[in-house]
């Protein structure tokens, strides 16, 4: 199966870069109906977060070079872009894709949203029509690999998220909420995370700003915060002690005047802010304010390495796990390689016996015993079905190819010394 893998992530670029290739909403079926007119390309299943952009291909003739060589066309990148860029083939790409469903390759080592997001690739490639059976089963069988490590180690236990790293970094920067205002900006599942963790240590005031004000209110609602459209935010920066984002917009929510002007009406009371959406919701250029302490997802990385040792053992296990999948699942391809040979023989076979028993048949008409029919069927079609392999094994005899002839023996499981 020439699977192959082309994409970046955390551990190969920066925030920086990561954001210029994110595809999201109606882009990710764009792409994926442009890739599948790539000559070359197959079959293509496009995972992209704000932590990798990977694209999982069938492929064969240059289409992975082919596939670069759009990427960098599609985004307008730079060429010093593909630096950047890993590529993995066969039982490496295996063992890639099985890692990032368990949450292995993940910044949060463990975390399960990773699955959730290749389940919705994969339904994406579906709708697409760039799923085909190879990495339809791929797909099913990672899933199965996902749900096997998750209950049979303790990779899942004990989780730390990006949110509750970046509240955590928060808290050693003030050291307690209590007197502090919280500015959550985006409504899905991370603000929602960030929520319960601000409410749980008592931060004074909550404020959760949305471009779907009616989510923003009905999320604000279970903390005892407040909701309010994105359209308010540069009315409500000043207030904010704790700045943190994560939506989905392709471009930055707030930008460098919009922060000055909240520092000067803060009169330079800092603020600490976290921007963990790729691409970035705060402009770059905030980082080098005065009284602006601005975090990416990407310096969350060392709060969230200090506590994630727990899983490093249970990682170690999940991997040797993993190998036993990778074996178990290149045995199952592989014996799907054969299943159209075994057809045509099975086909073969009832061909022969058809035109035997139609010969029988006829002698039997002509009123021979049933015992000399029989034997002239039964002889026949051993004469019929060996006619082949044996002219076939006569000239790998001629040609002394001592490999086929073994192949000959196990395949009609014949000892050495049988005399045929």
């Amino acid at each position: 199966m020439p699977l192959q893998i082309l994409g970046l992530n955390h551990n190969t670029a920066p925030v920086e870069i990561r954001e210029q290739v994110v595809f999201a909403g109606d882009e990710i079926s764009r792409a994926l109906a442009s890739m599948a007119e790539l000559e070359g390309v197959d079959e293509v299943v496009l995972l992209s977060t704000c932590n990798r952009t990977e694209f999982y291909v069938i492929t064969a003739d240059g289409g992975r070079e082919r596939l670069r060589e759009w990427l960098h066309d599609d985004r307008n990148l730079d060429p010093g872009f593909g630096e950047t860029l890993f590529t993995l083939d066969d039982d490496a790409a295996l063992r890639h894709i099985f890692r990032v469903a368990c949450g292995l390759d993940s910044m949060v080592l463990g975390e399960p949203q990773i699955l959730g997001q290749l389940k919705d690739a994969f339904r994406q490639a579906q709708n697409a029509g760039t799923l085909g059976q190879h990495l339809g089963r791929l797909m099913q069988h990672t899933f199965a690999v996902a749900k096997k490590i998750r209950t049979d180690t303790e990779i899942g236990a004990s989780p730390v998220s990006v949110a509750s790293a970046a509240v955590n970094l928060a808290n050693q920067f003030f050291a307690g909420f209590k007197q502090h205002t919280a500015l959550l900006v985006g409504a899905g599942v991370t603000v929602e995370l960030l929520a319960k963790h601000l409410s749980s240590r008592n931060v004074g005031r909550l404020f959760v700003a949305n471009r779907n004000v009616e989510r923003a209110r009905e999320l604000a609602g279970q903390f005892g915060g407040f909701a309010l459209p994105l359209s308010e935010i540069e009315g409500t920066l000043p207030e904010a002690d704790i700045l943190i984002t994560s939506t989905a917009s392709p471009v930055p929510i707030i930008d460098v005047q919009q922060m000055q002007a909240a520092i000067k009406s803060r009169k330079r009371k800092p603020i600490f802010a976290v921007d963990i959406a790729v691409p970035r919701d705060i402009e770059a250029g905030v980082a080098d304010l005065e009284d602006v302490y601005l975090y990416t997802v990407d310096d969350l990385d060392r709060v969230i390495q200090e506590g994630q040792g727990n899983r490093e053992a249970a990682a170690v296990e999940a991997d040797r796990l993993l190998d036993d999948e990778i074996h178990r699942y290149q045995s199952i391809e592989r014996s799907k390689q054969v299943v159209p040979v075994i057809a045509a023989l099975r086909e073969h076979s009832e061909s022969l016996r058809d035109e035997v028993n139609s010969l029988a048949q006829r002698r039997l008409a002509r009123g021979e015993s049933a015992e000399d029919a029989i034997e002239f069927a039964t002889a026949s079609l051993m004469k019929k079905l060996l006619h082949n392999p044996s002219v076939t094994l006569r000239k790998a005899g001629e040609a002394a190819d001592e490999e086929f002839i073994a192949a000959a023996r196990a395949l009609f499981g014949l000892n050495k010394d049988d005399q045929g």
